[in-house]
C-alpha cells in the first residue's frame, strides 16, 4: 500500500512526505521568535533539503525569515499572493527567482503532487507595525493522500468543499495565555473544522512549543493540554476520524484510502 508521512516539529513545523516528495510547512527551525521561547521539543532535524516550501502567511511564526535562510538546497517556495515582493526583499532576489505565489483555488505540481491554495479566514499581514500583506491560505496536497494543512484560519462555510481527506493537519492552539477569537480555531472549533472536511486521520498542530519568555508558569494548561483536549472533542463530533497528538519529532505514516 502507498502511504504518506508527516513529522511534527511543534508549532506549525512539518514535514510532508508523499508519492517521492517532500515538503516542509512553515519553519521556525530555532529556539527563539522574537519574545517566544522554545519550551517543548528540540529544534527541528530535517533530514535534508525539501523539494518545496510551504508558507501559509506572512505571520512571522509561520514565515519565518531566519529558518528559511538557513534551510538547505534551493527548494521551491509557495507563497501566499502578494508575498513575493516581500519574499525578494527578506530573502533576495535568487530566492524569489524560485517563489510561486499561490491564491486560494490555484496550484501547482511539484513532482508528482499538486499542491492547492484553498481559503483561510485569518488576517494575513505581516504585523500590527508593517504595511507587508498577502492573503492567508491553507493547502491541500494531493498525490497518494488528500492532505489538509489549514494554516491559521477561523471557521469557514466552505471548508465542507475542502473534503473528503486522507489526513488533516488543524491548529488547535497558539503561543500565549490568550488566543484571539478571530481568525484562529481553539479546540471546539477545530473539531468542527475536522467534522466539516471528513478525514481519515487528523493531527492537531500549532500548540505546544513556544511561549512568552517570563510567562512560563502563567496558564499552562493552555500551552500543553489543546492537543489532548481536541482529540477527546473529535472523538465525540468526528468518531470515524482517527486522531494522532504526536510528540515533538514524531511520525505517523498512513495509507491512501484510494
Amino acid at each position: 500500500m502507498s502511504t504518506t508521512s508527516v513529522t511534527w516539529w511543534g508549532h506549525s513545523t512539518i514535514w510532508l512526505a508523499d508519492s517521492g516528495v517532500t515538503l516542509l510547512i512553515d519553519p521556525v527551525l530555532t529556539d527563539r521568535l522574537a519574545h517566544l521561547r522554545r519550551m517543548a521539543g528540540p529544534p527541528p532535524r530535517l533530514p535534508g533539503a525539501p523539494d518545496a516550501v510551504l508558507l501559509s502567511h506572512l505571520h512571522a511564526d509561520h514565515f519565518h525569515v531566519p529558518s528559511l535562510r538557513a534551510l538547505p538546497g534551493e527548494p521551491l517556495l509557495i507563497v501566499p499572493r502578494g508575498a513575493a515582493a516581500f519574499t525578494a526583499r527578506a530573502l533576495g532576489a535568487a530566492v524569489a527567482d524560485r517563489c510561486v505565489e499561490l491564491a486560494p483555488g490555484d496550484e501547482v505540481t511539484v513532482g508528482a503532487v499538486r499542491v492547492r491554495a484553498v481559503a483561510a479566514r485569518h488576517d494575513g499581514g505581516r504585523g500590527p507595525w508593517s504595511r507587508e500583506r498577502a492573503v492567508a491560505i491553507g493547502f491541500v496536497v494531493e498525490g497518494t493522500s488528500r492532505t489538509w494543512y489549514a494554516g491559521d484560519t477561523g471557521l469557514f462555510e466552505q471548508m465542507h468543499e475542502l473534503g473528503p481527506l486522507d489526513l488533516a493537519l488543524i491548529p488547535v492552539g497558539g503561543w500565549g495565555p490568550t488566543l484571539g477569537s478571530d481568525g484562529h480555531l481553539n479546540t471546539t472549533d477545530a473539531a468542527e473544522a475536522l467534522r466539516r472536511v471528513k478525514a481519515s486521520w487528523a493531527v492537531p498542530v500549532h500548540y505546544g512549543t513556544f511561549w512568552p519568555i517570563g510567562m512560563s508558569r502563567l496558564r499552562q494548561h493552555l500551552f500543553a493540554e489543546p492537543g489532548p483536549r481536541f482529540a477527546e472533542q473529535a472523538a465525540r463530533t468526528s468518531p470515524h476520524t482517527r486522531v494522532r497528538v504526536l510528540s515533538h519529532g514524531e511520525t505517523l505514516t498512513v495509507g491512501s484510502a484510494a
